[in-house]
């Protein structure tokens, strides 16, 4: 068996129901989910639509998200409102050079009863013990404290001397990074990074956005969030993500996308062989359908589309993709290689089928 046939996450193996289809009543359920969401986050977050959809399908998949943007976009607020809106536990953990592991995952105690003198060690939580957790300016930490975050994001527990606890469900860790001021920074090693769903970009609001920020922000009215869904509806939604159907077609498409990033292939076409110097894996490919999943029954769909896929490509692969020296001596991004990987890739069945780089790629 292919290595790469092995490689699996916690998450992944997540139990799925065996219904076939998924009825009106569920897809109206999760359609009027992000309606409601997106009415509370928006008493209190002007714009930025695209980052709330994008952090919404993360959500509903189990997945984890990394946000970048520059100072005072209100990345923190717009995390913390979103917990609000979903009933959720939140913790924010702000990432210094002196932050220790155990300040995120907690520690182990000497505790003595005083009536008996009996001592005992006890465990004492740390912040990641929450729903939804903020790793705010992730890339502050050194990589030992940053690692903390790895067992928890992929297994769902936290390891503290011999024992292991469980974190609650639904668990979403979003962190933050400031593409700017890059001084005395530690940058996430890209196995980390492979275990966000999405990078996510959350730039500069438009006029009119950022006339409304200017108008709301400087009065005297203020403005809350109120649930709107419990941890128990969470967890139901993200079942319902798993039974969206899928086609051959899709996943084949999927597939193409991510394997023509990878430089050396069969059928990788040849601007990837002189801009990429590392491309994406498996997991990949992985996040694309389930997240192509979420999006469809966000978007009110029974069924996942090819404009799903593309929709998510970026946010999907531009962590993944390692672009080489020639690319960014003329300053061109993974983002734009992504947009050429799709201008690249047909998107009918017949088309794939019979397009001879592609036969190599299902070939290969």
């Amino acid at each position: 068996m292919d290595k790469e046939n092995l490689i699996e996450t916690s998450w992944m193996n997540a139990p799925e129901s065996n219904s076939a289809a998924i009825g009106e009543a569920d897809l109206n359920l999760l359609h009027d989910a992000r309606r409601r969401v997106m009415e509370e986050l928006g008493k209190i977050i002007v714009g930025q639509e695209e980052v709330i959809d994008e952090i919404l399908i993360c959500l509903f998949s189990r997945g984890h998200v990394l946000l970048e943007g520059v100072p005072g976009l209100a990345k923190t607020l717009m995390i913390s409102t979103l917990a609000k809106t979903l009933d959720l536990s939140f913790s924010r953990i702000q990432f210094t050079p002196d932050l220790m592991p155990a300040d995120v995952t907690g520690t182990e105690i000497m505790e003595e009863d005083r009536a008996t003198g009996h001592r005992e060690l006890r465990f004492m939580p740390g912040p990641l013990f929450a729903n939804v957790v903020l790793a705010d300016e992730i890339n502050r930490t050194p990589p030992k404290t940053q690692a903390s975050l790895l067992e928890a994001m992929q297994e769902r527990q936290v390891t503290a001397g011999r024992e292991r606890h469980q974190l609650d469900d639904p668990f979403f860790v979003l962190a933050t990074q400031n593409p700017i001021e890059q001084e005395g920074t530690y940058p996430l090693p890209e196995a980390q990074q492979d275990r966000f769903m999405f990078k996510i970009y959350v730039d500069y609001p438009s006029f009119d956005e950022e006339f409304e920020v200017a108008r709301r922000t400087t009065g005297t009215g203020t403005a809350e969030a109120e649930p709107v869904l419990r941890g128990e509806e969470i967890l139901r939604l993200q079942q319902l993500v798993r039974q969206v159907p899928v086609s051959d077609h899709i996943v084949r498409y999927a597939l193409s996308l991510v394997r023509q990033t990878r430089v050396g292939g069969e059928g990788v076409p040849d601007f990837v062989e002189d801009l990429v110097g590392w491309g994406a894996g498996p997991r990949a490919v992985q996040f694309l359908i389930l997240g192509g999943k979420a999006r469809a029954l966000l978007q009110g769909r029974h069924h996942v589309q090819v404009e799903d896929i593309q929709a998510l490509a970026p946010p999907v692969l531009r962590h993944r993709m390692v672009v080489n020296f020639a690319a960014e001596s003329e300053g061109i991004t993974s983002d734009e290689v992504v947009a050429r990987i799709i201008d690249a890739t047909p998107t009918t069945e017949d088309e794939l089928s019979r397009d001879a780089r592609f036969q190599k790629i299902f070939a290969s």
